[in-house]
Parts: C-alpha cells; sequence; structure tokens
C-alpha cells in the first residue's frame, strides 16, 4: 500500500512540475498553458455520448469543465505514474533513476497525440493546427517535463522519507 500511495504522490508531483513548465514556457516564449478547461468541455460531452469534435471551444460549455479537466489531468498524471510504477517495478521507487522516467514521459506523449488532440478536433499530433511541427515539438518537451518530474518527485520522496 505504501508504494501505492507514493506513486500517487509522485504523479500529483511530477505533474505540478508539468504545470509549472507551463508557466515557465508562457514566460520565456510567450507560449501560453494548456486550457484544461476545454479538456473538461471535451470529456463533459463525452456523457452525451459525443467523443469528437470539429474545434472543442466552439462546443457548447459544460458545468465545471475547469473543475473536470483540471481533476482529470491530475488523475491521469498519477495513473501514468502508477504505469510506470508497473512497468519498471516497485523497486524504481526506492531508488529512481532518470532514465525510465524521461522515457516514460516522452512515451505519455501518446495520450494527447492519439486521444485528446484529435478528439477535440485538432487532428492526430496537431496535424489540423496552424503549426503542426511546432505544437508537436511543445507536447514533445512538456511531457519530457513530465518525466523529469516523476524522476525529481521520487527523488525528493525518498529524502522526505530518509528525513
Amino acid at each position: 500500500m505504501n508504494d501505492l500511495w507514493s506513486a500517487v504522490i509522485i504523479g500529483i508531483g511530477a505533474t505540478l512540475v508539468m504545470d509549472a513548465w507551463g508557466l515557465v514556457r508562457k514566460q520565456l516564449l510567450g507560449i501560453p498553458p494548456a486550457d484544461y478547461g476545454l479538456v473538461g468541455r471535451w470529456l463533459g460531452h463525452m456523457k452525451q455520448g459525443r467523443f469528437r469534435h470539429e474545434r472543442i471551444a466552439a462546443a457548447s460549455p459544460v458545468p465545471a469543465e475547469r473543475l473536470l479537466g483540471w481533476g482529470a489531468h491530475y488523475l491521469i498524471g498519477v495513473v501514468f505514474a502508477l504505469l510506470l510504477v508497473a512497468v519498471c517495478g516497485a523497486e524504481w521507487l526506492r531508488q529512481p533513476t532518470l532514465m525510465p522516467a524521461l522515457a516514460w514521459g516522452i512515451v505519455t506523449v501518446a495520450a494527447p497525440f492519439l486521444l485528446m488532440q484529435p478528439g477535440m478536433g485538432v487532428g492526430v499530433a496537431a496535424s489540423r493546427t496552424p503549426r503542426p511541427n511546432a505544437a508537436r515539438l511543445q507536447s514533445l518537451i512538456t511531457h519530457s517535463v513530465f518525466g523529469l518530474g516523476l524522476y525529481g518527485s521520487a527523488l525528493l520522496l525518498n529524502a522526505v522519507k530518509g528525513a
């Protein structure tokens, strides 16, 4: 059970690191962070059986879409951390190494490329955006930062446990 809670904490920590990167990216590059309210809108429409939109921003708002989107964002981060531990084993929690976490962060970019972006109307791997390669690069960087966050959060958790 300790390993489960450790993975949950690491997932939350990695997602926080990813969100911090979004704020830094806005300041450095002028690229706004992801709008998780639109993710909530997309998820909210699934209740009525609508899984794909031409343009999610044009879809009708759903109640509490921002809360739904942000909650899903953190839940997904936790699930990704749990999957990392399932793949690497609980030993990774006790002795985290960078490469599995970074590689896993990069692998997780498949979720927005293949599920979220097509469902929200921007195509597979942002193919329907004005600058698809720039969008893909930003997604790859962001998910790499998530991987770094997995590693850093695991190290921090071990340091706190050892204190």
